[in-house]
C-alpha cells in the first residue's frame, strides 16, 4: 500500500526522511483546526490529527496524519496569526514550563490506528531584546506556540521530558509503532 503524508510540514517529512521513510505522496488535509469549546489538548490534537487522516483516506492507501500543538495549563497555543499573538505567546512560556502534545492517526484499510504523545519543555526567561530578535527572524511563523525548538528558539529550552521528535512535530518512535502496526514496510532501520 502506499504511504500519503496528510501534512504540509516540512519538518514532518525531514522527520520522516531522518529515519528512512519517504511518503509516496503528501497530500495536505484541509480542515477547521478551530479547537471546541473547553476542549483540553491531549483530546483536541487527536481529534484533528484524525480528521486529517480521514479527510484524505482512500483504497489502497495508507495515510498518516498528525497534529501538534502547545499547551500552558489548559490554554492551547497554535500557530499564532500575528507577531503581537507570537510575542505574547513567547511572554507567557518565558520562565515557565510547557507541554508539546502530538496527535498521530493513522487511517488504512477502514481501520484506525492513533497515539497522542506529550513532553513536558521548560523555557527559559526571556528578555524583551531575545523576544524581539526572534519575532525579526520570523521562525515563528507556522509553528505551534510561536517557536521551533530545532532552530534558534534551541537556545530558550534548557531542559525537555520526552520526545524531542514530537517537539519538532512528529513523535518518530511512536509513529514508527503505529505505521507498523498498520503493516506498513517501508522503514528501514
Amino acid at each position: 500500500m502506499r504511504l500519503v503524508l496528510a501534512s504540509a510540514s516540512p519538518r514532518r517529512l525531514e522527520l520522516l526522511a531522518q529515519v528512512g521513510i519517504v511518503p509516496d505522496a503528501v497530500r495536505p488535509a484541509d480542515i477547521d483546526e478551530t479547537p471546541l469549546a473547553g476542549e483540553l489538548p491531549r483530546p483536541y490534537v487527536a481529534r484533528v490529527a484524525l480528521a486529517k487522516a480521514q479527510a484524505i483516506a482512500a483504497d489502497g492507501t495508507i495515510v498518516l496524519a498528525a497534529d501538534t500543538t502547545v499547551a500552558v495549563g489548559r490554554r492551547i497555543l497554535g500557530k499564532p496569526a500575528t507577531a503581537a499573538e507570537a510575542v505574547a505567546f513567547l511572554q507567557l512560556m518565558s520562565g515557565r514550563r510547557h507541554r508539546v502534545t502530538t496527535g498521530v492517526a493513522i487511517v488504512a484499510a477502514g481501520r484506525i490506528w492513533q497515539r497522542a504523545v506529550e513532553t513536558s519543555v521548560r523555557m527559559k526567561r526571556l528578555s524583551d531584546a531575545e523576544i524581539s530578535a526572534y519575532i525579526r527572524s520570523d521562525e515563528w511563523r507556522g509553528k505551534a506556540g510561536g517557536y521551533g525548538i530545532q532552530g534558534l528558539a534551541a537556545a530558550f529550552i534548557p531542559a525537555i521530558n520526552g520526545s524531542y521528535s514530537n517537539v519538532v512535530g512528529l513523535p518518530l518512535t511512536e509513529t514508527l509503532g503505529l505505521l507498523a502496526g498498520a503493516g506498513y514496510q517501508g522503514a528501514h532501520i
